[in-house]
């Protein structure tokens, strides 16, 4: 197989650069013929050259994503948080922080058609509500988000996404005022898609034609919220970056590696596993496992490596609001996660072996090691689609 020309825009991680569109002498590379590994190295080829020759058969993949102690640390903050409530405790608060954002995204529809400005007031209490209930305890608010009906329906999605976002930059120990920042960027990235035609708003792109169009909602977010006075002044460059990915494969711009701003990295690693577990036919409704496999296989080319590893720490092997099928034939939602043991969460069974709904629910620890009989403890078999049990939140604690 011969060397293949490409331009240098088009390159990505792993690939073998055999051949430069100028003599190498002329350009800093020691070694005539390298990996590219790193930022630097596609920064200097951008410098010097518009294509190279590549070759197929010398590519490593190995290494791409590969993430290292000081990759780790450049991602994560310094602020310590502690959770300063139970579950329990903390989901009457979550509850009411849902049901007023809930509102307040219903709301952004009629505003979007009237040509009315967006209340950036209301907007930023929302994300504030969201912030200080994840401060307290992130495992209640996810466990709210995901036992809510789902729908296919325009910015249906908007919620979940604000949570995980705030959430996933607690874990990652951002400052507080970064959290509310990523909360209202995951309620309000998406809000150009109510200027698509409501029926490709509902179910997403069918050829190319329909692609193109359903991409222009990037830059509907934005004017619509440069439009928005008291916006945050960062908000509207932040919500275009949430589909542009890290080996610049994404849209709309292009944008490749550390050009995409921070936030715009974590967006685009949320929103990804959001429509991955999401019902169709805008998602996939794949289970969490699936969709964090396929994220990880994303990382160093689609995802920032990095951030990609604390993600998947972050959600956890079994991700609070799971639906999981436990070795005694019974069904149980996680409900918390167990940082030192990831595979023994807290759970709440709610079918028994033969499918019959149990009442009251039964609350287990694993890492306890609860005994199904009296040689053999509880554990979790596999993860189940997130729609397979259906549980109203304002039961749970009852």
């Amino acid at each position: 197989m011969g060397f293949r020309e490409i331009p240098v825009e088009n390159l990505t991680f792993g690939m073998f650069v055999a051949k430069l569109d100028r003599p190498w002498t002329e350009t800093p590379f020691v070694f005539q013929g390298f990996v590219l590994k790193s930022e630097r190295q596609f920064s200097t080829l951008k410098q010097y050259c518009k294509h190279v020759f590549v070759d197929p058969e010398r590519e490593d993949r190995v290494d791409v994503g590969k993430v290292t102690a000081a990759d780790i640390a450049k991602v994560r903050g310094n602020t310590v948080y502690r959770e300063v409530s139970s579950v329990e405790v903390e989901l009457p608060r979550a509850q009411k922080a849902y049901t007023n954002t809930t509102v307040l995204v219903n709301e952004l529809s009629r505003v979007v058609e009237t040509g009315s400005s967006l209340d950036s007031s209301r907007s930023k209490q929302a994300a504030v509500q969201i912030t200080d209930s994840v401060v307290r305890n992130p495992d209640a608010m996810a466990l709210l988000t995901r036992l809510q009906e789902k729908s296919g329906a325009s910015l249906s999605r908007a919620v979940e996404v604000s949570v995980m976002m705030t959430i996933f930059g607690r874990f990652l120990q951002l400052p507080q005022e970064r959290l509310e920042i990523l909360g209202m960027l995951g309620l309000l990235q998406d809000v150009g898609k109510l200027k698509l035609p409501s029926e490709l708003a509902a179910r997403g792109p069918a050829n190319a034609e329909e692609i193109a169009l359903y991409q222009a909602h990037v830059g509907h977010s934005v004017r619509i919220l440069s439009d928005t006075p008291g916006i945050p002044a960062e908000l509207p460059g932040l919500a275009s970056l949430h589909h542009e990915r890290f080996d610049g494969s994404g849209y709309p711009r292009g944008l490749k590696g550390t050009a995409i701003a921070f936030p715009g990295l974590i967006a685009g690693i949320v929103d990804a596993f959001d429509t991955l577990t999401a019902p169709k036919p805008l998602g996939d409704n794949l289970t969490p496992s699936n969709a964090l496999s396929i994220i990880y296989k994303g990382r160093g080319t689609l995802f920032h490596p990095a951030l990609v590893e604390q993600f998947i720490q972050c959600v956890g092997v079994f991700p609070v609001g799971s639906v999981v099928e436990l070795n005694s034939g019974e069904v149980a939602i996680v409900t918390g996660q167990n940082m030192v043991r990831r595979m023994q969460p807290r759970i709440m069974v709610v079918k028994d072996a033969q499918g019959n709904p149990l009442a009251p629910y039964k609350m287990l620890d694993l890492m306890k090691e609860p005994k199904v009989r009296p040689d053999e403890p509880y554990r979790i078999l596999r993860t189940l689609e997130y729609d397979s049990v259906k549980i109203d939140p304002r039961e749970l604690y009852l």
